[in-house]
């Protein structure tokens, strides 16, 4: 230190200053952190060191630098990753004189769940399947999805979703039907590839419909053959069938002959009474139970005489026809065939009518009432008589516009421009079909007012009708 005036100068003693230098090793103020995003997605990684001095701070994936060496920055670096497609580990690397510290930061890109297991059968009924699978997937998955189809059937796959368990039973499955399963996995990104399928049958069960097609026929005085096709729904194997047999149809099943059949299509009946009419059922069983029972045939004992037409259908084409239609008697040498038909009325004495014609398998019945339901049974003649008529089929002509007027109509004047007009349904033999409504015409006598108005669909409903004809011109009236 110096100090002068006009006198002189004067130095102080000398003093030393010593300055320490602070060094401090890096550290992270802010470290990397992880992400998850979506396949493509793009994401920026922060990284922030401090220390004294300053550190450099790089980014590296692995053993590889993703940072220039020439263009390392001081203290903060930013990773831009664009178009990621694959999940990766990045590591920040802070580096002085002091030393190199490292925070890594997992970028994880969301990807469709793998496949589950292949499923395990773990119980059949007749009409469920029960799997259970491992669901193949570390990760949280949203549901499960199973898609499942019949091997025997053309058509699409069938979809259960929403399934949160890896444990699940299929219902609504057809007997003895053989399937196909696959399982598939759901997260947020979407729907993961399908397991390996597993196939399995599904358990047996009583037939669910009746032997087709049963006929009937004599092969001596006392010995008739019955025959069949399998049923449509056999629901297993079909282990055998059972013919119900008898002269007295009205009685139950249960007292009925029996004749049990192996797993055959026909059989052989002896010992019946000769000049008689047998009626004839037949049904399927497996090892489950029996199905139902066909519809009854007749056999006549007579040999050489025809069995029953085979098909009877009925349907209305008009009005005043229906068709009738039907398959031969199987190895029969028909001559004719005669057609017994009456309409159903409460009315006494209702006729019958019998129409006779050549071997056809149609014939359409005209002439009939509309909107009349009809009954008709159907024989086979050969040249030893006539074979046994087929249950009777019934069937109603369609509905055809009304053949009379409604009755007792009745006009009331209650006001000046107004009628109340009252009437009775035509006669039920003459409406034709279900009245739906009526509409009323009018027009005034004077010549001056000649025009004629309607009123339309008026319901129509039981009983006497009535309508009220309002802003009647007052002309109308007088």
């Amino acid at each position: 230190c110096v100090a002068s005036n006009s006198a002189g100068v004067r130095y102080s003693s000398p003093a030393n200053l010593y300055v320490r230098v602070r060094r401090v090793a890096p550290r992270f103020s802010i470290p990397p952190t992880s992400h998850e995003i979506m396949p493509g997605g793009n994401v920026n990684i922060t990284c922030v060191a401090v220390g004294s001095p300053m550190p450099y701070v790089k980014w590296m994936q692995g053993a590889e630098d993703l940072t220039p060496e020439d263009d390392m920055p001081v203290g903060r670096n930013v990773l831009e990753l664009t178009d990621v497609k694959d999940s990766a580990n990045y590591t920040c690397v802070a580096m002085s004189s002091l030393g190199v510290i490292e925070a890594v930061a997992q970028i994880t890109v969301k990807s469709f769940p793998k496949a589950p297991g292949t499923p395990v059968v773990t119980e059949t009924t007749a009409t469920s399947i029960t799997i259970t699978w491992d669901s193949g997937n570390p990760d949280p998955v949203s549901y499960y999805v199973i898609e499942y189809k019949s091997k025997s059937q053309d058509g699409p796959y069938q979809i259960k979703e929403d399934i949160t368990t890896t444990r699940y039973s299929i219902g609504g499955l057809s007997p003895n039907s053989e399937y196909e399963i696959w399982v598939s996995a759901v997260n947020t990104i979407g729907q993961g590839p399908h397991s390996d399928s597993v196939v399995t049958r599904t358990g047996e069960q009583a037939p669910a419909s009746a032997p087709r097609n049963v006929q009937g026929r004599m092969l001596s005085a006392s010995t008739m053959i019955i025959q069949w096709e399998e049923p449509v729904e056999p629901n297993g194997q079909i282990r055998g069938y059972r013919v119900y047999y008898t002269m007295e149809p009205d009685q139950p099943v249960s007292n009925w002959q029996k004749h049990n059949v192996d797993d055959s299509l026909l059989t052989t009946v002896g010992s019946l009474l000769e000049h008689e009419t047998y009626t004839v059922r037949v049904l399927a069983f497996t090892s489950v139970g029996d199905g139902p029972l066909s519809d009854p045939i007749q056999v006549k004992t007579q040999q050489g005489v025809p069995g029953q037409p085979m098909n009877f259908r009925a349907e209305a084409k008009s009005e005043s026809t229906i068709l009738l239609t039907w398959s031969p008697p199987r190895q029969d040498i028909i001559l004719k065939y005669e057609l017994l038909y009456k309409e159903i009325s409460n009315k006494p004495g209702t006729p019958e009518f019998l129409k006779t014609f050549d071997p056809v398998t149609f014939f359409l019945v005209k002439d009939l009432n509309p909107n009349m339901e009809y009954v008709f049974q159907l024989a086979a003649r050969s040249a030893l008589g006539l074979g046994a008529p087929t249950s009777e089929v019934r069937e109603r002509t369609l509905q055809s516009k009304p053949s009379a007027p409604p009755q007792d109509v009745k006009c009331v004047s209650t006001r000046s421009t107004a009628i109340l007009v009252s009437w009775q349904p035509p006669p039920v033999e003459s409406q034709n079909g279900d009245l739906e409504g009526y509409s009323v015409r009018y027009r005034g006598l004077d010549p001056e007012v000649s025009e004629l108005k309607e009123v339309k669909d008026i319901p129509s409903s039981r009983g006497s009708r009535t309508h009220h004809l309002q802003m009647i011109d007052a002309k109308l009236s007088s």
